[in-house]
């Protein structure tokens, strides 16, 4: 009976994990490429250029959290995702000092290892991925 709990709490907690995550993920993106939620570097309507690293990096944000948000591709999305914040991490962050708290790096840190979770664990039974699978084994 535990085991049962255990199961489905896990489940459902994956599911959230994955569906929160790429919809806290891509407002990174839609500031960078769209200008939305204060605009690039804080200058509302501003952009990151499109062909550039912050360009980029607003392309993975935006279209990768939505993939996170869906489940769909979640593993190789997420393994690269888990990339980019790492590589954000210690471009962006480090240089201003070792701790998370005072380099202002927790946020790349935390995202970059729920991603490489998620590139491990899948994106649960309530993804897209999971959908296709199952029409998959029907035929």
């Amino acid at each position: 009976m535990f085991n049962i709990i255990q199961s489905n709490f896990q489940s459902i907690t994956l599911n959230l994990l994955r569906i929160v995550s790429g919809f806290l993920f891509m407002p990174h993106g839609a500031q960078k490429l769209f200008g939305l939620f204060g605009g690039f570097g804080g200058k509302p309507g501003a952009t990151a250029p499109l062909f550039s690293l912050m360009g980029l990096a607003g392309i993975l944000e935006f279209f990768g959290g939505f993939a996170i948000l869906f489940g769909v591709f979640t593993r190789p999305v997420a393994f690269i995702l888990s990339g980019q914040m790492a590589v954000a991490y210690f471009m962006a962050h480090i240089p201003m000092g070792f701790w998370p708290l005072l380099n202002r790096g927790e946020l790349a840190a935390l995202y970059s290892f729920i991603f490489l979770f998620l590139a491990a664990a899948g994106g649960g039974n309530f993804s897209i991925d999971e959908l296709i699978k199952k029409k998959r084994d029907s035929l």
